[in-house]
């Protein structure tokens, strides 16, 4: 005895002529339109996946007195690197040097530096400024010389403005260089050739602003010595990557290609539903047909 088999699904209708009814193509349309709004929903979420590692309410082009933002002495932190700040001090005319191999505005020179003296709360500390660039070595060093000829021995105080930096990395000169060549700006290297260094050192550097500085180092000022500003730029927030809105995105994506498969799904059911109708129904034909044809026998009297 064999086993019953299942309906064979050939002939029409087609699984094509079934996609093509006037249903299922508004079921098409409908389940593009669900799987565009998933897709666009994991366009957004993937956008939101790279974020700007920012310090919340840190506005680094509002100035704010150093001393405050970072004492002398204390690291260099996130939130005080980059950021504008103010501070007054006084000027140690005999200590201004010369940085070399500094870029600005794509090409390379050297920096005038000088060190400030300035008042930190109960203390004083000492801080490096970058006041100016020069586009040889030769012209920042002769504009170094007319400063500290300018200022002499004056003891007025100034006011600086400028945006704070993080130490560079000390530099090891080469056997055949100037070992009192200056190629960094590091303050602790500094220290050890400033005179009279006594209170703690800032552990940062400024670089100068004269639009917001006073005389020798405001614009006419730099102007008159052949120095220009030096660039000066907010730091770049990293980035991070969000790796839930990662997830959420894929997962965004699995469900619009769900909503087509679906709608895939669906239609091949309603084929398959009617070709074992069919198949049912001709099976009930033939089993009627077949026993309208059995001869019941009569007896004879």
């Amino acid at each position: 005895m064999t086993g019953r088999q299942g309906p064979q699904y050939t002939g029409e209708p087609t699984l094509a002529q079934i996609m093509r009814r006037p249903v299922w193509i508004l079921a098409l349309l409908f389940a593009l339109a669900v799987a565009g709004a998933f897709a666009w929903l994991g366009q957004w979420q993937l956008s939101h996946a790279i974020q700007e590692d920012t310090q919340q309410g840190t506005d680094f082009e509002d100035p704010r007195p150093l001393a405050e933002l970072n004492p002398p002495g204390e690291p260099v932190t996130d939130a005080s690197a980059g950021h504008i700040v103010t501070v007054g001090g006084t000027w140690v005319a005999e200590d201004f040097a010369v940085v070399t191999e500094r870029a600005n505005d794509g090409e390379t020179g050297a920096w005038v530096i000088g060190h400030l003296v300035a008042p930190a709360g109960d203390a004083t500390g000492h801080l490096a400024v970058a006041v100016g660039w020069a586009p040889t070595e030769t012209e920042a060093e002769q504009a170094r010389d007319e400063i500290a000829d300018a200022l002499g021995g004056a003891s007025e105080e100034a006011a600086v403005l400028g945006r704070y930096m993080p130490s560079e990395g000390v530099s090891v000169p080469a056997p055949d260089a100037d070992p009192f060549a200056l190629e960094t700006m590091a303050p602790a290297q500094l220290a050890n050739i400033w005179s009279g260094i006594e209170d703690p050192v800032w552990s940062g550097f400024l670089v100068l602003h004269a639009d917001g500085s006073s005389a020798p180092f405001d614009e006419a000022g730099l102007a008159a010595q052949g120095l220009d500003r030096i660039d000066s730029v907010p730091p770049i927030p990293q980035e991070r990557v969000n790796w839930l809105n990662v997830f959420y995105a894929v997962e965004w994506v699995v469900f619009a290609g769900f909503a087509v498969y679906f709608w895939f799904r669906l239609t091949r059911d309603a084929w398959e539903k009617e070709h074992e109708l069919a198949a049912l129904t001709a099976e009930a034909e033939a089993e009627a047909a077949a026993a309208g044809d059995v001869i019941t026998p009569t007896r004879d009297t």
